[in-house]
Formats: structure tokens, C-alpha cells, sequence
């Protein structure tokens, strides 16, 4: 059954439409919230497969031959109870996230707002807007006055005919959209991450779904950063709008015509709608940054028999200038290698050429395995005498 009450016709439009919007906003997060915790809903359903999975998970990697370490362990537990108690506490989930949200902003703005200058920061925010509202009603119906006959040629030409009707008018349309959809906005928002937060909860079991509980939480933390922002900008708006319209109201009351007061107005309330609207953006890029920390983004649930435990800072600067000086070590020993070998090489090669002038140049047997460069002339042996032939021999001898 609906329990909020629906707007009245005579009430204040802005308040009572805001009204309406925040009573749907939480009866939506806290009654979706007693509907998905009851037995045999599909909450239950899914955090009972989510665990049955889990452990499943745990006991195929231990079949495997991984360990688990008690830290690991521990934290495992920590996140299954967490996730239970907040998916299926109303106290818990109530303290921790719903008032927080609900009821965060308001006492926010109220500790900020009255050494800020921001109007309506002690909880009238709303009955202050209807009377803003009502004041520039009033103002459309009385105009802004026909000036004397002789000043017409010092004001300047109005955009189009029946400007300041169009001004009047549409700054009031203007100033109700800003404040009901930028309140309603951040409400239904949060309103419906609260309904649908315990799934989003759920999501914190697994590393590969925990962007979507990161999400969930910059969603949220977005909606109420920006309840804030919107009660500053609209209450700064008040703060200028209540006494001009004030002042305005009580000259023309007078008799005294104003044809500047529709361009005046009509600009006052384009601003704060363009400034509302910068307020929204830039909460909702602010909570976008937003991570989780370090702990939750690299628990590990199951570690390697073989993974060490991290050293400390003093202990990881030493080994790496270990490593360094292993690696020096390393370089120098197999350069001193390569010139030793290239060296034994060449004494070989020098070996055979003067036992064996008319054979080619063979690797000694210490060098099977090592290729040894020839250098560039010494592949082929020289003779050191003339070679004579037998027929040469008898010939120059008389035989």
C-alpha cells in the first residue's frame, strides 16, 4: 500500500513535490532492502550460490597442491562475513550505508552552511524555495510596470514582443525544474543503489565482480556528494533571490515601474540552473575516481607452497644490489671467456700451420664446441719454396 501522501492541489508545488519524491526514495531503499532479505528470495538464492562457488573454488585449488595462508584465510572469512552481514543485517546494513547516505548530506550542509552564507542550511531549505516561488507568482502578475512616456527612448528594445512575459514566466518554470529535478534526482539515485545494494554487496566475493560492488559504491557515494552540492547552489540562489525579490515586490507594490526586472530575472535564473547543473557533474566526476583500497584490490584468496613472504624494504634494496653486482659479475666473466677462447683459438691455429705447412688449419680439441673465427688471409697456407716437378728435375740434371 502507498503510504506517501500525493501532492495537494493548494500546498506549495516545490515541497510538496520533493516531499513526494524523498517519502518513494526510501520506502523504495529500505523496503526493497526487507523484501530481498526474506527466506527464498532471490538474494538468498544468489548469496548462497556465490558461496557454494567460492568454496568450491578453494577446495579445487587445494586439490591442485595450492595453500592457503592464514592470512589469506583470514581475509577470505572477514568478506564472507562482511558480505552476510550486510546482504542480511537491517541494522547493519542500516548503520553503515542507508542512514549514511539518507541522512549524511543534510547534516553535512546543516554544520557547513551557516558559517557559508547558504540559506536554508538549518532544514527550511524547501518551505524557502515555495516562498521564492510564491514571490515571483506575484511578480508575473503585476509585470514590470509601464514606464512614463518620455523615458521609452532611454530603455533598450526588448528582444521580441512580450519579452518580459516570456522572461517572468519562464524564470519561474526555470527556478521549479532546477530545484524538483535536482533534488528528486540525487534522491531516486540513491533511492534505487540502496534497493538493489545488497546484490551489489554480493559482488564483493569474487576479484573478477568487484568492479561492479566499485561501482555500486561511486554510484552512491556520487548521490550524496551531490544532495550536497545541490542544497549549496539552490541555497545560494535563496540567498540572492529573497531579498531582490523582496525589494522588487515592495517598488512595485508602490506603483513604481521596472522594465528591467524580467531580463534581471530571467538571467538570475538561468545562471543558478547552469550552476546547478556544474554542481551535478562535477560530484558525479569527483566519486568517479574513486577506488578501492589496496587491501580489497589485491587479496589474494589462495597462494602458491612456493610464493616467499615480501621482504621488508631494507631487505628488497639489498637483494637488488645483489642482483646488480651478479649481474657485473656475470657480463665481465664471460667477456674474459670469449677473449680467452678466441685467443686459444689462434694459437692452434698457428700451431698447425707450422707442423703442417701444406695442410688447412684445424680447431684443437678443447675447442670442439667453440666456433673460432679464421682471420681474413689465413684460410689457406703459403708455400715457402717453388714447387718442381720430376720432368723439370731430370731435364736440368742431363739425365
Amino acid at each position: 500500500m502507498d503510504v506517501c501522501p500525493a501532492v495537494p492541489p493548494f500546498a506549495g508545488f516545490i515541497s510538496s513535490m520533493t516531499g513526494y519524491i524523498d517519502c518513494q526514495a526510501q520506502m523504495l531503499g529500505s523496503g526493497a532492502w526487507q523484501a530481498l532479505a526474506a527466506p527464498g528470495s532471490t538474494l538468498m538464492i544468489v548469496l548462497t550460490g556465490f558461496l557454494t562457488i567460492l568454496i568450491g573454488l578453494i577446495g579445487y585449488n587445494l586439490l591442485l597442491g595450492q595453500s592457503m595462508t592464514v592470512r589469506s584465510g583470514t581475509l577470505a572469512f572477514v568478506k564472507i562475513g562482511a558480505v552476510f552481514a550486510l546482504a542480511t543485517s537491517w541494522p547493519a546494513y542500516r548503520a553503515l550505508v542507508y542512514d549514511l547516505v539518507t541522512a549524511g548530506p543534510g547534516q553535512l550542509v546543516a554544520e557547513i552552511g551557516p558559517r557559508g552564507g547558504v540559506a536554508g542550511s538549518d532544514g527550511t531549505l524547501v518551505q524557502r524555495l515555495d516562498l521564492a516561488d510564491q514571490a515571483m507568482a506575484q511578480l508575473a502578475i503585476l509585470g514590470p510596470g509601464n514606464p512614463p512616456a518620455g523615458t521609452y527612448a532611454q530603455l533598450p528594445p526588448a528582444p521580441f514582443g512580450g519579452f518580459d512575459a516570456f522572461a517572468l514566466g519562464g524564470s519561474r518554470i526555470l527556478f521549479e525544474l532546477t530545484a524538483v529535478a535536482s533534488l528528486g534526482l540525487v534522491r531516486i539515485v540513491a533511492g534505487l543503489m540502496l534497493a538493489l545494494g545488497p546484490f551489489f554487496i554480493a559482488f564483493l566475493m569474487f576479484e573478477n565482480t568487484r568492479s561492479l560492488f566499485e561501482g555500486w559504491i561511486r554510484v552512491l557515494g556520487g548521490a550524496a556528494l551531490a544532495a550536497v552540492g545541490v542544497s549549496i547552489a539552490l541555497g545560494l540562489e535563496l540567498a540572492l533571490l529573497e531579498p531582490w525579490l523582496g525589494n522588487v515586490l515592495a517598488r512595485r507594490m508602490a506603483g513604481e515601474a521596472l522594465p528591467m526586472v524580467s531580463t534581471e530575472l530571467f538571467v538570475i535564473a538561468c545562471s543558478f540552473a547552469i550552476i546547478t547543473a556544474a554542481a551535478l557533474c562535477g560530484c558525479a566526476r569527483v566519486t568517479g575516481a574513486f577506488r578501492l583500497a589496496p587491501l580489497l584490490q589485491t587479496i589474494p584468496m589462495l597462494s602458491e607452497r612456493s610464493r616467499a613472504a615480501p621482504m621488508p624494504a631494507g631487505k628488497a634494496v639489498a637483494r637488488e644490489a645483489e642482483q646488480a653486482e651478479r649481474s657485473r659479475a656475470a657480463a665481465v666473466a664471460s667477456m674474459l671467456l670469449a677473449t680467452s677462447r678466441r685467443e686459444r683459438g689462434e694459437l692452434a691455429l698457428s700451431g698447425d700451420v707450422q707442423d703442417a705447412p701444406g695442410r688447412r688449419p684445424r680447431l684443437s680439441a678443447s675447442n670442439d664446441s667453440a666456433h673460432v673465427t679464421v682471420p681474413v688471409g689465413r684460410s689457406f697456407t703459403r708455400r715457402t719454396h717453388s714447387r718442381v716437378s720430376a720432368v723439370a728435375t731430370r731435364r736440368d740434371s742431363g739425365a
